[in-house]
């Protein structure tokens, strides 16, 4: 699953698993586009994937950015385009979900919360594309990668907003790739399961993250990494003729 000579965006890209899918579209040649927030740890990945550039291999740049800023997303575009040339990959990671804090019943959620939640999970993955589309028409080809999860499949409770957010990437997903495949864009969505991360620890009891590994038909925690190849494929020339679905990575607790 080669990327040699492309440019990858990866929004949320600094730290956790934004990072891991930025170091993987860098170790499969691509050059990186990491858009996060987080300055501190977004320029120390750059730092990082550019320390590990051999002759002739990728670059690697960090840009602040507010996905839920239009201006911020379009300085970001910009940004890409003068790293490599065209933006050929978009992989919209950057969500609330670490910061969600404890577990509540939907009638508890304030308007504040769920529309910050909303703005950045759903309004940042649509002004992201929104805004590489245009360059990846003029080139007739393009790759959208949304990160959604296994929730939109399964519903949680306690965390009405962020799972009406993700329901809303997979439809957009399917949205944007009926209206783009004409122009050689796919547009597909990763959903993944509980990942037994440090977010998911802060958010779930340990014990609940034990269940769901239970709960599947491999039955092991599921890792960061497990998502990477996901992602990868649906980045690269060898998924061509898929758009407009959703990959379910969860080790087999949802099947469809």
């Amino acid at each position: 699953m080669a990327l040699t000579g492309k440019t990858a965006i990866v929004t949320g890209g600094a730290a956790g698993i934004g990072a891991r899918y930025a170091r993987a579209c860098h170790a499969a040649g691509a050059c990186v586009l990491i858009a996060d927030v987080l300055r501190k740890e977004g320029e120390a990945l750059a730092a990082e994937l550019c320390s590990a550039q051999g002759a002739g291999s990728a670059k690697a740049a960090f840009v602040q950015t507010d996905v839920t800023r239009e201006d911020d997303v379009a300085r970001m575009v910009e940004t890409a385009a003068r790293l490599n040339g065209p933006v050929d990959i978009l992989i919209n990671n950057a969500a609330i979900y670490q910061g969600l804090g404890r577990k509540k019943p939907f009638d508890e959620i304030g308007i504040e919360e769920w529309d910050r939640v909303m703005a950045v999970n759903v309004r940042g993955v649509w002004l992201c594309a929104k805004a590489v589309a245009p360059l990846m028409r003029v080139q007739r080809y393009g790759k959208i990668v949304n990160i959604a999860s296994v929730v939109d499949h399964m519903g949680a409770a306690g965390f009405a907003h962020y799972v009406a957010s993700k329901a809303a990437v997979g439809g957009l997903t399917r949205a944007l790739a009926r209206e783009l495949g004409g122009s050689g864009i796919t547009v597909n969505a990763v959903a993944p399961g509980l990942v037994a991360n440090e977010s998911s620890l802060q958010l779930n009891d340990p014990a609940y993250v034990g269940l769901a590994s239970k709960s599947r038909a491999l039955q092991r925690e599921m890792r960061p990494d497990d998502l990477v190849g996901a992602v990868l494929f649906l980045s690269s020339p060898e998924s061509d003729f898929i758009t407009g679905q959703t990959l379910i990575v969860d080790g087999g607790a949802v099947f469809r």
